[in-house]
Formats: structure tokens, sequence, C-alpha cells
């Protein structure tokens, strides 16, 4: 098995340039050029490279979900009755259309076989969104709620030293 990844062809520049850009991506090329030590021209020719190969998936805003009133997180776990492609297909886009999930994970090692997080208002909100929505998709036979009840750490840096060693 080959140990050999896209990462392999990232140089140091290239991993500056996603630390930097995974910490603050509104800073100016110019601004980043100078944390990375290169000149604007061959930074911007890196970053570009770097979102066309993929590496850079794109940029967004980091919104509080509490200040726009979402007062609870929700991790779900959702059994399926059969393992199938399309079973599972069908669950995935009823899942994405569904504003309130942040993440569905197909997960091993649990009675589950999907992870969700969802974010919703109230308990009232989920009630309806679980009972209504999640529990009526074909193939659904069980569920299980944990509410979060602090963030401890909400990491959202993929780390680009571990993948040089």
């Amino acid at each position: 098995m080959s140990t050999h990844s896209l990462s392999d062809s990232l140089d140091g520049y290239d991993r500056r340039i996603l630390d930097e850009l995974q910490r603050d991506g509104r800073v100016s090329n110019q601004e980043l050029a100078d944390r990375i030590g290169l000149s604007p021209s061959p930074c911007l020719r890196r970053v570009r490279a770097l979102e066309d190969a993929g590496f850079i998936q794109g940029y967004r805003a980091m919104v509080d979900a509490r200040r726009m009133g979402y007062g609870l997180m929700v991790i779900l776990h959702i059994a399926m009755d059969e393992h199938t492609d399309e079973r599972f297909a069908n669950f995935e886009a009823a899942i994405t259309a569904l504003p309130n999930v942040l993440e569905c994970l197909i997960i091993t090692g649990q009675s589950a076989d999907f992870q969700l997080k969802l974010l919703v208002r109230d308990m009232d909100e989920y009630e309806a969104l679980l009972l209504r929505t999640i529990n009526r998709i074909d193939g659904v036979t069980a569920s299980h709620t944990s509410f979060v009840l602090r963030k401890v750490l909400d990491r959202q840096i993929v780390p680009t030293a571990a993948a040089a060693q």
C-alpha cells in the first residue's frame, strides 16, 4: 500500500499559505505574501494553484449560532433498517435538504449508521424536526439523541505540518 498522497507535493510555502488562509480567509494577498515570505505575484499563483488542485475548497464566514437564535446543538445517531446503496442515498438526500443539519457522517462502531449534528432554536423545534421529518425518512428504525452542553473545542483547521512528516 502506497503512503504517497497529494499533500506530498506541497512545499513549505504551500503549507504556510494553507495555515494562514485557514486562520484568516480574508487576508489580502499582499499581507499573505508578507507573512509567508514571498512576493505577491508568486503567492497569488500558489493560492490559485491550491484552489485549482482542490486543497482549498472555498471560503466562508463563521456565524455565531446563538446570535442567530439557535440555542440547542444536537448530536443524533440514526440506525437504518437496510444497508443498501439505495437506502443510504435516499436518507442522505433527505438529510441534505434540511438546513438544520450541519453535518452528516456515516459511522461504524456504534449501533447507528449515521451521526448528525443539528442546530435548532429550542426543544420544540427539535421535537418537530425529529418526529415529523427525520424519523419519517424511509429506512430509519431508531434514533438516539445527545444534547451538547458546551463546546470545548470547535477546530475547523486541518493540520498541514503533520502531513509533511
